[in-house]
């Protein structure tokens, strides 16, 4: 009987399919393409349209049917709840891939006996010597890991490590699933084990506080905020959505194109 790998994210499949090549198995993975720990989520598992009225608004994109490509993710998730084989969910330790997670458990909830996990933490990256000489992890500086920061060896070195969710935790995190989607925050970030409800707001500020008065490339600025820690991984569509945010509020001046903000720079507003 087949086995079904599921990611959070392209990369991280892509990562996922060139380490079951190397260990010669013909396995399918599914990737997941919603960053769950932005937006809200109350009705993703009945209608797709709010997420992707979300969606089209951070990507700022009108023309691509988020709608379809968010009902084709609907329907991978029920084809697996109809499968018969087994069922990996590969998940790090950040807000995106745990509540990735949870929604793969409370589509199998009523399978359990077919849900694996394989899992990485902070200490599953390697060591590397830092330019002061001392050994430190490679990653982040706040622990935070996803399966797509991981490399083909070092997911291939995971496989065998791919066991299942006891029937009594799958129930607890389908149930999380639910209270987060009832919850309903702009963001959720994950900390010491545990979802936290938030606002954009300690993003927005950030962005403001690495803005100066002179102008700077709106890239450089984004890379700065996409390494900062909000309990969850902010990514660049994030980071330049709230820059242009902040421009249309007045709070951040821009030369360039809003629509094309990752070519613009941008600086503090002086007013």
């Amino acid at each position: 009987m087949s086995t079904i790998h599921v990611t959070n994210g392209d990369h991280a499949a892509e990562i996922l399919r060139e380490a079951l090549q190397t260990a010669a198995r013909d396995e399918r993975v599914i990737p997941l393409k919603d960053d769950l720990a932005v937006g809200q989520l109350r009705g993703i598992d009945d209608n797709p349209e709010a997420r992707a009225l979300f969606w089209q608004q951070v990507l700022n994109e009108h023309k691509f049917d988020f709608i379809s490509k968010l009902k084709e993710q609907d329907a991978l998730l029920r084809d697996l709840a109809q499968e018969r084989g087994q069922v990996v969910i590969w998940h790090g330790q950040s807000a995106s891939d745990q509540l990735t997670l949870r929604r793969v458990a409370y589509t199998l909830r009523n399978a359990p006996q077919r849900l694996n996990e394989a899992k990485f933490t902070h200490e599953d990256l390697p060591l590397v010597t830092a330019d002061d000489g001392t050994q430190q992890r490679r990653g982040r500086e706040d622990g935070a890991t996803a399966v797509g920061m991981f490399t083909v060896a070092e997911l291939g070195a995971k496989l065998p490590t791919a066991a299942p969710i006891s029937m009594l935790r799958i129930s607890r995190l389908a149930l999380e699933w639910q209270e987060v989607k009832q919850i309903n925050s702009e963001t959720r970030r994950w900390r010491d084990n545990t979802f936290i409800s938030g606002t954009y707001s300690d993003v927005d500020e950030t962005i403001l506080q690495i803005a100066s008065d002179g102008w700077q490339e709106a890239r450089r600025l984004a890379g700065r905020v996409m390494g900062t820690s909000f309990g969850f991984l902010v990514s660049d569509s994030i980071a330049f959505w709230r820059c242009r945010e902040l421009v249309a509020a007045g709070k951040l001046e821009i030369r360039g194109d809003p629509a094309k903000i990752a070519e613009a720079k941008l600086r503090r507003a002086t007013h």
